[in-house]
């Protein structure tokens, strides 16, 4: 156990880094986390109850088996020119050889060699072999490492494939030591002072530690030739201040240090991971609520216009109404005369005359004007549902486009199956819509609103029949009024009181029936116009409610982010303080 060689301090600091990383498995768990990445934890923390993990990585013929054999002073590992490790061999120590299979592609070499006693050492496939799965196995374990050895060739150091799997290391946050095999094959020393000088560069740009990482040039072959009774072969090798560097540099301070490392490592590329995904789905809401506000904005601009056009059309419908009183005022100036004292005695010639010179057309005229406003309020209830469709579809389109990463399996779902649903709905009802159903409908409403307000004995009439029978009543009224008048006071002084009288009865009349009229057309079209909006604004509730709690929820999920890599960054402070 790592206990039994730490101090007090140590050993606290190791209690609190084990308490953090169990939370951050619940932070990952929380965050759904694949099952991949939960795992690569949490071995990675299993690794601090073992020896210092010391993982050998490169492409195949790059020479990985013979470096291992080589450094352990024997033929262990098999070599060859072919890809010969086809699983991970980790190496430990113990008092007789032996080969356990603890899993499909995980072995278990125990060897009695005493370098095995203070570290493991693990042979993994080549990361450029023609098996992929020999890569993916290799991409698999590194997470566990507490320091990488990158064997590359001195006949083709730094490949493009080995290029792409150092900046895979390097998102781990691990150690790495570059060793270049095989420089028994250079010729001079000038050809090896040249690929010791593109590797070193190289690997700082590809780490991005900030300075040259530590590279030894090698030859295992020759270095283990010299090891088993060739000692002319060691210098030429190079291979002392590798080891040297393996036993003294990584001291058990320093192999202390790299352990305790180690999952933090991990836990910042997982952190790093799930930060980038928060943020793609941040920005990719910021975009959503955008989306909606600008349809809130586009459906209250919509409201705004529609009351606008409204107006218009409902002062057409007043003009026909002022044009009857004008001609009502006309009439009475022209009857309501001394020289016609005879027709004011006959009510009925009164009144017909005052239904075909008044009234006239204006119960059909004023019927139009509803059914041309009851169209228009149908037209454009059905178009702003074609517009909502249209916006959203082109929405989805562009926001499709900027997607960069994945943003979470559930979450895209959701969100997509939403905005489809969002717009099916829009497209249900623009190919679903019966303008008729839908005109007949409001028509019926605006009638038995009119109905309600100004007459409502007269029953379930036509509108236009509705008009005429409160017209022709206040005619009737009128008329009525005025020829008792005329009879019973016999007096030619009368005549110009009761027409001034009828005017203003007529006139009052007219009012009234314009005020229940226009109020009814009007109440019945804003709750029509509330309805349309309404019915909108249901259909897109699912993905408003959808995007308000997921952006609450990744901005909370942001600031827990932020807070472990600030834990994260404290603890490996304080690490780097103490060992």
């Amino acid at each position: 156990m790592l206990e039994s060689i730490l101090t007090t301090s140590q050993e606290e600091l190791l209690k609190e880094e084990r308490q953090w990383l169990a939370d951050l498995q619940v932070i990952l768990a929380r965050l759904g986390a694949s099952s991949e990445d939960q795992t690569t934890l949490s071995r990675s923390i299993q690794q601090l109850d073992e020896l210092f993990l010391l993982v050998i990585v490169g492409e195949f013929n790059a020479g990985k088996s013979a470096f291992i054999n080589a450094l352990l002073g024997q033929y262990v590992l098999k070599e060859g020119v072919t890809p010969t490790t086809s699983q991970i061999n980790v190496l430990k120590h113990g008092e007789v050889s032996q080969r356990r299979v603890q899993e499909a592609h995980l072995h278990i070499l125990i060897e009695p060699i005493e370098i095995l006693r203070q570290i493991n050492i693990v042979d993994t496939p080549g990361t450029n072999a023609i098996i992929q799965e020999h890569q993916a196995i290799t991409e698999e374990f590194v997470p566990r490492a507490d320091l990488v050895l990158f064997i590359t060739s001195a006949d083709r150091p730094f490949t493009e494939s080995e290029r792409n799997f150092m900046s895979q290391i390097k998102a781990w946050g691990k150690k790495v030591v570059i060793v270049i095999n095989k420089t028994d094959i250079l010729e001079t020393e000038e050809d090896l002072d040249q690929v010791l000088n593109f590797v070193r560069e190289n690997g700082a740009i590809l780490l991005g530690v900030g300075a040259v990482p530590e590279v030894f040039p090698v030859s295992a072959r020759r270095a283990l030739r010299a090891k088993q009774g060739d000692p002319e072969q060691w210098a030429a090798s190079r291979f002392e201040p590798l080891e040297r560097y393996i036993h003294d540099t990584l001291d058990e301070t320093s192999r202390l240090r790299l352990k305790f490392l180690n999952p933090l490592g991990v836990g910042d590329r997982l952190i790093n991971q799930y930060v980038d995904i928060t943020r793609n789905r941040l920005d990719l809401l910021a975009g959503d609520v955008e989306t909606l506000a600008n349809l809130d904005r586009q459906l209250e601009l919509y409201r705004q216009d529609m009351q606008r056009d409204f107006q218009f059309r409902i002062a057409d419908i007043e003009n026909i109404l002022y044009e009857m009183e004008k001609r009502g005022n006309t009439y009475f100036d022209e009857t309501l005369r001394l020289a016609r004292i005879f027709d004011l005695l006959n009510k009925e010639r009164i009144q017909r005359g005052f239904e075909e010179q008044v009234v006239g057309d204006v119960p059909q005229a004023i019927e139009r004007k509803v059914l041309e406003l009851i169209d228009w309020l149908v037209n454009s209830d059905l178009h702003q549902w074609q517009g909502v469709m249209n916006y959203l579809d082109q929405r989805k389109r562009e926001y499709e486009d900027r997607l960069i990463g994945e943003v979470g399996g559930a979450f895209r779902y959701d969100r997509e199956h939403l905005l489809d649903s969002v717009g099916k709905s829009a497209q249900r009802v623009v190919e679903t819509y019966n303008k008729s159903f839908e005109a007949e409908k409001i028509a019926e409403g605006a009638q038995l609103a009119v109905a309600g307000t100004a007459l409502a004995e007269i029953g379930a009439v036509g509108l236009g029949a509705l008009i005429i029978s409160l017209a022709t009543t206040a005619a009737a009224d009128v008329t009525g009024v005025l020829a008792a008048s005329v009879v019973a006071a016999l007096g030619l002084f009368v005549i110009p009181a009761r027409r001034q009288t009828a005017k203003k009865d007529m006139a009052a009349r007219i009012a009234a029936l314009r005020q229940q009229l226009i109020s009814a057309i009007t109440s019945q079209f804003e709750k029509e116009l509330s309805r349309s909006l309404q019915r909108i604004n249901d259909a897109v509730a699912p993905y408003t409610r959808f995007v308000r709690a997921e952006q609450a929820k990744s901005q909370q999920t942001q600031a827990e982010l932020a807070q472990a890599q600030q834990t994260q960054g404290r603890l490996r402070a304080e690490i780097e303080a103490m060992l």
